[in-house]
């Protein structure tokens, strides 16, 4: 893609846009997934969209992947307990997803497994299904982090551990 194509992607990227894919209906079903999925493993998993990038961002090159891993830091994805945090970036303008998993969970799921959700959600965003795009790819990430990190029976019954345990907000979030 040429920049000038790239520039005028994201410079024609409207909050319209941004709320068409992502209305609140989306948003919540989002949440209730990743609210859900918690309740299996003891990963913490971060939804973040952000429309566009700055003209800066742009003219430095900075492609989806760099930009994930900066907003995985500035979220502090990163500070869990067990380093099994775990970000889905999607930067709509370039109609692209990232996964960026803490050392934790990275090293025993890799990132071929990663890329293989995204290319599956970027697939149905390109169909205009982002609610169940969004849910299938938590539930994926789910069944990871269940198998590396289930929930612990003590947990379940203390509803203060419980608490305790969601160290990363359910919420999704646009920038």
């Amino acid at each position: 893609m040429t920049f000038l194509k790239r520039f005028f992607r994201h410079v024609w990227m409207s909050p319209i846009q941004v709320r068409r894919a992502y209305p609140k209906a989306t948003l919540a079903a989002i949440e209730a997934a990743i609210k859900a999925s918690e309740e299996n493993h003891r990963g913490q998993l971060r939804f973040v969209v952000e429309a566009e990038l700055t003209t800066a961002q742009l003219w430095a090159g900075t492609n989806a992947r760099q930009r994930a891993v900066d907003v995985f830091s500035a979220m502090r994805v990163w500070d869990t307990a067990e380093n099994n945090g775990v970000l889905i970036y999607v930067l709509l303008a370039d109609r692209k997803v990232e996964i960026v998993a803490d050392r934790g969970i990275e090293q025993l799921v890799g990132q071929q497994r990663w890329r293989a959700i995204c290319k599956e959600l970027e697939h149905h965003y390109r169909k205009g299904d982002f609610v169940a795009g969004s849910v299938t790819s938590i539930e994926k990430i789910c069944a990871e982090l269940t198998h590396y990190f289930p929930a612990k029976e003590d947990d379940d019954a203390n509803e203060l551990k419980r608490a305790r345990r969601n160290e990363q907000p359910d919420k999704p979030i646009i920038i």
